[in-house]
């Protein structure tokens, strides 16, 4: 039988159940039972996706904050500062403007590199003022993040495909926002879910009919045994 491909996975709008929030159960046993590396490229903080590799039972292979953090399974590379982000949201709140989470932020509390904004709060202001830092403020569609415009996705797969000796162009990358564009460039086939924002659908090698996980699920089975 063919080995599977390599899996780059993104977890907000593509592992998530059909309405759209919390991890979908099903995709568990199919990542757990994928016989190639499986990597979560997220724009979560560090410790999510981590966790995530702890309850499915894979090997810890993430990238973290849009690139910011990277963990190849022996070494952390941290590759961006949070100061410039936090420099950011400093000069929003003196605007009159906040992160929009509630008063212990945990969307923030243990981010390393970036920040993130709710979307129910203004964009522009937090555009300019992160312009005037040097930043750029990104939208996945869950949440606003200030970041630095060097890291993305992309890289950080590379770095763990360095490491494990991943083969990218056997890969197979499935995501849904303009972050998961990067990812779709390091691999050889790309997949954007139903759901996912006009630069994901334009960057993928293929737009699927089905949303959230259900894409994510019907990707999983036609490519498994394919590599």
């Amino acid at each position: 039988m063919t080995a599977d491909p390599p899996l780059v996975l993104d977890i907000d709008g593509t592992l998530t159940r059909p309405e759209g929030w919390g991890i979908d159960p099903r995709v568990f046993d199919p990542i757990r039972a994928w016989d190639a590396p499986v990597v979560i490229a997220t724009g979560k903080a560090f410790p999510y996706p981590v966790a995530l590799c702890h309850f499915i039972g894979v090997p810890e292979l993430v990238v973290a904050e849009n690139g910011g953090v990277v963990y190849t399974g022996d070494d952390v590379f941290v590759t961006a500062d949070r100061e410039a982000a936090q420099a950011v949201l400093e000069a929003y709140r003196a605007a009159g403007y906040e992160t929009g989470w509630g008063p212990e932020n945990t969307v923030n509390r243990w981010r390393e590199t970036e920040i993130a904004v709710n979307l129910e709060q203004p964009i522009e202001p937090l555009r300019e003022i992160a312009a005037d830092h040097g930043l750029e403020v990104i939208d996945t569609g869950y949440a606003y993040h200030v970041k630095d415009a060097a890291p993305n996705k992309g890289d950080g797969v590379e770095r763990i495909a360095e490491h494990v000796d991943i083969d990218l162009e056997r890969a197979v990358a499935v995501g849904d926002s303009v972050n998961d564009v990067s990812t779709f460039e390091a691999v050889g086939r790309s997949f954007a879910v139903a759901n996912a924002d006009e630069t994901a659908k334009a960057a993928a090698d293929e737009v699927l009919e089905d949303v959230h996980a259900d894409g994510t699920l019907a990707v999983l089975e036609r490519v498994r045994g394919s590599a």
